[in-house]
């Protein structure tokens, strides 16, 4: 089986325990896995008063919080993150060479930050979200498709019954335990199929 070197971005809530939780099944499965915490050790129990540090942080101050800590990790990863994380995790890698793979839950990157940047050949990717996801922005997803398949990449998107965001998040209000142990399943499937 082989192994891949993950890097799993934060949602606004900060480095919990369901990201780390998440991050372990990975490394259970035999995957490297890192957790960079772009809010130094800060967390919250509610979205919006995460969503209000990010913005008092600004969104610049926290990509350049990726960035070094993805000067410290291989150039040869696979990039995923929840929501806020999932934005991270599909702007670099797009913008930084040797990405294997990207797993976006809940989120993905606005147009407006990308630029020019195209999807990596032949890179894969899956896009997971809820039927309804206040957060979750459709356009942002076909745009997404689009791109890779120019790219010769497959792109799965999965869309989950119901409603909520955060959903494989066990302390959270929109816990859906099913969903998230197919979102894992279908993850590992796709980390076991890289080269």
């Amino acid at each position: 089986m082989p192994v891949a070197n993950v890097v799993l971005f934060h949602h606004a809530q900060g480095l919990r325990a369901d990201v780390r939780g998440w991050a372990d099944s990975l490394r259970e499965a035999g995957h490297e896995v890192e957790t960079p915490d772009l809010f130094d050790g800060v967390t919250f129990d509610r979205l919006e008063n995460g969503i209000g540090h990010r913005d008092e942080l600004g969104v610049p101050e926290l990509m350049a919080r990726a960035a070094r800590a993805l000067d410290e990790l291989p150039v040869d990863l696979v990039y995923a993150g929840f929501s806020m994380g999932a934005s991270t995790a599909h702007y670099f890698a797009l913008t930084r060479p040797g990405a294997r793979a990207v797993l976006l839950m809940h989120g993905t990157a606005p147009a407006a930050s990308l630029g020019d940047s195209r999807w990596p050949h032949g890179v894969p990717g899956q896009v997971h979200s809820k039927a309804t996801d206040p957060e979750m922005d459709a356009s942002r997803v076909e745009a997404l498709v689009r791109a890779a398949e120019t790219a010769g990449a497959d792109v799965e998107v999965f869309t989950y019954p119901g409603e909520g965001h955060l959903f494989a998040d066990p302390a959270g209000p929109h816990y859906d335990e099913n969903s998230a142990g197919l979102m894992l399943d279908r993850e590992l499937e796709l980390l076991n199929r890289l080269d």
